[in-house]
């Protein structure tokens, strides 16, 4: 995401299932939220990603799931659709819409060890202020509350 521009966040219950680019996983294990650090970052953000070509979004949050945190035994319910639109502070005319879906997941069971980008998941008792996301991921979160999740 382009930290130059002006970003916004919206939600909707149903969105064209080719429209959706991402998928987030708000999670938590043994009442603790879960988040990742990148190896190239010291920040924290919640685990998901880029939608590959051929997934569902559904098979897209499982991977991610997996691939981010160790994931090997939990619960997946979708949350909502968003959508990041960004804006170019130059030319208020210009955005970009960037749908995704949100999910949240209860981890039961890891594996020992990851296998790719993130160094390492963290457990907190409330989500951590050094986000890698700032001005997205505390929206998802707050939606996925007013919801009823987590």
């Amino acid at each position: 995401m382009d930290n130059q521009r002006i970003t916004s966040v919206r939600f909707c219950d149903q969105v064209e299932d080719a429209s959706l680019k991402f998928a987030v996983i708000i999670s938590k294990s043994n009442d603790k939220w879960v988040y990742c650090r990148h190896r190239a970052r010291d920040t924290y953000e919640i685990p998901g990603g880029h939608r590959e070509a051929g997934e569902t979004i559904l098979e897209t949050a499982r991977r991610e799931l997996y691939e981010e945190t160790g994931a090997v035994r939990y619960t997946l319910v979708p949350v909502c659709a968003y959508c990041v639109v960004q804006t170019d502070p130059d030319d208020r005319e210009t955005s970009e819409d960037i749908w995704g879906m949100l999910y949240y997941a209860e981890i039961t069971e890891f594996e020992q060890e990851l296998h790719n980008e993130i160094e390492k998941i963290e457990f907190f008792e409330s989500p951590p202020a050094a986000l890698t996301y700032p001005q997205i991921q505390p929206h998802l979160l707050r939606e996925a509350q007013r919801r009823g999740f987590c």
